[in-house]
């Protein structure tokens, strides 16, 4: 069954049960058991048919992904100091490569985030080297935009606590 259980209804489901590292292991042996490249990207096809639809009105040039071949849209949202993320392309496997990064990074820390060296384990699941210079250039694109992402919300203060309870006077 492998990593496609954690593809159901929510693509960050893998994110919010691992750690980063877990999840990269977990995808390692998913494509591991794949074999050759070619059943591989039917798999990362299927990954990007999972994602859920962006609305309308994120599909704008502020949530574009930069230095990307395909369109790319990615949105942010930080929650519990936590960031999540959805994305869409129109490209069905740069889909697939969305899929991945999301069970990488969404629900993370920033500071999970920012410690993550994506280079190196994206090599490790042989991403880069299977893909044209021009996607992988997108893919590292996607990765920056999410360590940008997370460097603004790590710069950001915490937001204030709200005061206990207002004293009156007696």
């Amino acid at each position: 069954m492998g990593l496609a259980r954690f593809w159901g209804s929510s693509v960050n489901r893998l994110s919010c049960t691992a750690s980063i590292e877990e999840a990269l292991a977990a995808l390692e042996a998913e494509f591991d058991a794949l074999g050759d490249w070619e059943e591989r990207y039917r798999y990362l096809i299927d990954l990007g048919r999972t994602l859920p639809q962006l609305q309308e009105a994120e599909y704008s040039e502020a949530n574009k992904v930069r230095g990307c071949a395909s369109q790319v849209w990615l949105v942010t949202s930080a929650a519990d100091g936590r960031l999540e993320f959805r994305g869409d392309s129109d490209a069905h496997i740069v889909r697939g490569l969305i899929a991945v990064l999301l069970s990488l990074y969404s629900g993370r820390t920033p500071a999970a985030i920012l410690a993550f060296a994506a280079r190196p384990a994206l090599e490790q699941l042989g991403l880069p080297s299977a893909l044209s210079a021009q996607r992988a250039n997108g893919l590292f694109a996607m990765v920056e935009r999410i360590r940008r992402e997370a460097a603004d919300q790590a710069a950001r203060p915490p937001p204030a606590s709200w005061p206990a309870s207002p004293t009156t006077a007696s």
